[in-house]
Parts: structure tokens; sequence; C-alpha cells
């Protein structure tokens, strides 16, 4: 081959100013690898697992592939951690409107996510059975990660700084101030179990049921105020990628999110999750379901995720760049660094529907036909549809401000809100 020949195949060179413009907007030219690992071990059989790394925004159209991945924790069997393993994806994606831009459609999920936590918890909870479950859901399209959760699975982000963030909250009863407030406000009790004697022991539950969370999916026989909306929060990465660890209470009853972080540095996802695992078993042992996913979101140019610089940060550097860790003893929210890091997009966890939907939901109004927001069911307005004003309120409910529902998800957003009784759906 010629020299002519051979510099006609190279690809075209692309000027410096370009390039340094392309950084400076922070640019993607390609969409990051993802590589994932996941191991566990099982003391009641009641944690489940989802990854999908296939999934298309667009059906057949492979540009438009985004991932998911979950950690569904159940108790009192198995039933609703299955179903919402098998109906939640597919709950959020019906929710989301058709034909859309890549950008609109990452601003659609928050909402997205909301509606198809509640549809999957009425759906289930209309099959009788009393079981529930925690889900931690997150979906990865491109470098903008959007993480949605009720209960106490957790997801951490460890990043090239070395900067550990929760990108969930813990709806555990104990330490949560603000959702024990919320269930006693909505008619709920909050107290440690009584023994023999008048002793209280063990952790804050709500009663009936006992239940430690204060969110959860299904969990019939507790009571609607523990409500299925989900904490969610959307963050963009920056192109040197990051590490995602979503894992169940067994492994962040016995590790912090440092901790957990700290222990599978510079290892590849799969070798990575099992440390965790090991981890965890080796601080606390086997006390309950174990399941851990690591999740790498790597640059195309690297094979895999480059190890943490080890850096010795003085009190100078501290005080300039605010860097600091999160572990398990914060169960507010973490603020991301803001030194390059990652970008917050959008952040919200209110128990509220109204507000969780907003007043602009697209209505989808075709011939006077108007669609749940909730469980997406087309219905004339006279069929007890909830509208904003009009004879539709129930008597204990203030006029709903948000789209429009039909009579079973106004039932259930009244229960949720503590203004009715939670009749059976």
């Amino acid at each position: 081959m010629s020299k002519t020949e051979s510099s006609r195949m190279k690809p075209p060179l692309v000027p410096l100013a370009t390039l340094i413009g392309r950084e400076l907007r922070n640019e993607k030219v390609e969409k990051p690898f993802v590589k994932y690992g996941q191991a566990g071990l099982a003391k009641k059989g009641e944690d489940y697992f989802l990854i999908k790394t296939d999934c298309q925004r667009v059906p057949g159209e492979s540009s438009t592939i985004f991932s998911v991945f979950a950690i569904f924790d159940g108790h009192n069997g198995i039933s609703a951690a299955i179903f919402a393993k098998e109906n939640l994806l597919n709950n959020v994606m019906s929710a989301i409107p058709q034909d859309i831009s890549r950008d609109e459609w990452l601003l659609a999920l928050p909402r997205a996510l909301v509606v198809g936590f509640v549809k999957t918890d009425i759906e289930f909870q209309q099959k009788g059975e009393t079981s529930g479950t925690t889900a931690t859901f997150v979906l990865i399209d491109g470098w903008t990660v959007t993480v949605a959760s009720v209960g106490d699975s957790r997801c951490i982000l460890d990043t090239q700084g070395g900067i550990v963030s929760l990108l969930t909250v813990d709806h555990r009863l104990e330490e949560n101030a603000e959702e024990r407030e919320r269930v006693t406000a909505s008619g709920g009790e909050v107290g440690r179990l009584n023994v023999f004697g008048g002793n209280e022991v063990g952790p804050l539950r709500c009663w009936p049921g006992g239940l430690c969370l204060s969110r959860s999916i299904g969990d019939t026989d507790v009571g609607e105020y523990i409500v299925p909306i989900p904490h969610v929060k959307q963050v963009k990465l920056s192109n040197a990628g990051g590490r995602l660890i979503i894992a169940s209470d067994g492994i962040w009853d016995a590790l912090s999110s440092d901790m957990a972080a700290k222990s599978c540095r510079g290892l590849p996802a799969e070798l990575a999750a099992k440390l965790v695992v090991k981890e965890a078993l080796r601080s606390r042992g086997l006390k309950d379901d174990t399941t851990c996913l690591v999740v790498d979101i790597i640059p195309s140019d690297h094979p895999v995720l480059p190890p943490i610089p080890r850096k010795k940060h003085n009190m100078l550097t501290s005080l300039l760049f605010g860097k600091k860790s999160q572990n398990s003893t914060n169960k507010g929210t973490s603020k991301l660094s803001a030194v390059g890091v990652v970008e917050e997009l959008f952040e919200e966890g209110s128990a509220m529907l109204a507000e969780r939907l907003g007043k602009d939901f697209p209505l989808n109004v075709n011939s006077g036909i108007f669609r749940c927001a909730v469980c997406q069911a087309d219905q004339p307005p006279g069929d007890g549809l909830s509208v904003n004003s009009g004879p539709f309120f129930s008597p204990a409910s203030k006029p709903w401000e948000g789209p429009f529902l039909c009579t079973n998800c106004r039932r259930k957003k009244d229960a949720m809100e503590g203004k009715r009784l939670a009749d059976p759906l």
C-alpha cells in the first residue's frame, strides 16, 4: 500500500480548536460502555434483581438503547418482589409520551417513574396478596443516571474524585423523622414492638402491620399511608465515568457507603460485586439476604474504570473544594460535588402525588376521552373521573390540582394522604 493510499484511509483530522471546544462544552461524542457484576447470598430468599441492558427508547432503533438495573427486597413473602420485577419497567415506559426526543425523554423520566411505581402498587394490591417489597430502580442512558427508590435498598455513586455520593434516601421509620411525621399525620401509628412486661424493643414500626419502612410496593395489610411514591434523583456524569453500587440492606446494615466503595476500587465490576458481599459477610455475617450490583459507566476509550488516585487531602484542600465523603450515618440526601464530577439534574422526594405529577401533565384528551395519569386507562369524563372542578370531589379532599385520575387512582391518592379510609381497590 502506497503512502498516498494509506493517508486516504486515515480518518480526517479534527482541528485542535474543535477538540478544545468540545471539552469546554463537555460534549459526549460517544456513549460510554456499561459493564456490571452481580453477587449475593440468600438467607430468606426474598431478594430479587433485574438487569436489562438492551432497552430501547424507540423500539427497533438500536441508537436509543438504555440500561436498567434494579433490586427488590421482599418481605412477608416473595410475590410483591417478583411482581415488581416483572411489571415496573413496563409501567414506567407506558407513562412516557411517544415520539419525543432523547432530551425530552430524560426530562419525562422522573414523573414517569412516580407513575410507574404507583401503578405497579395498585395492580399488585388488586391481587389481594399482602407481601411487600422495596425497589431501587436505576436507568442509565449515556452519561445520565436516574434512580428511583422506595424502602431501604440503596444506590451509591463512586466517582474519579474519590467522592462517594448517596443517590437514594432510606425510608426507614427509625432514621427518617420527616417520614415518621408524614405517616402519623396520615393516620398511622409509629412505635416499637411491645413485649410482655411493657418493654419496647426493636426499631420503630408502623402499626397496624409492624413494618419498619415508610414506603414500599405492596403491603396491602399495613395501610395506604405506606406509600409507593419514590424518591427520584437524576445526575449526569462527567466523561471520567463512575461506579454505581446498588444493594439490598443486607449490605448496608454491615457497611457504610464509604466502606463499600473503598472495598472494591480498581477492580472490574464482576469481582467488585463479590468483594462487597464478602466484606459485608466478614463484618456482620449472613443475617439477611445480601444482594449487590456493581455497574461501571466507562468512557468508550477505556476498557475498565481507571483506579481512583489516592490523594492526601489536607485542611486547605477540604476548605477550597468541599470534598466530603458520605457514609451510612448521613441519612439525608447528599449534595453531589460541584468540582466537575457530576451535574445534578433533578431531585424530589415528596410523598404527595400532586407535587410529583404537577399541573402540566400531558392530558391525552381525544374526542372527549380522558386518560388517567396513573393507570393510563381511557375513560369518558362522566365515568367518575376526577377533574379540577365539579362534583367529582370526595368531601374529605381538597380540590385536585393535578392531572386526570380515574376513580380507583383517585381513591388511592386520597388514601395515601389520609383523606379517607383505605378501601380495597
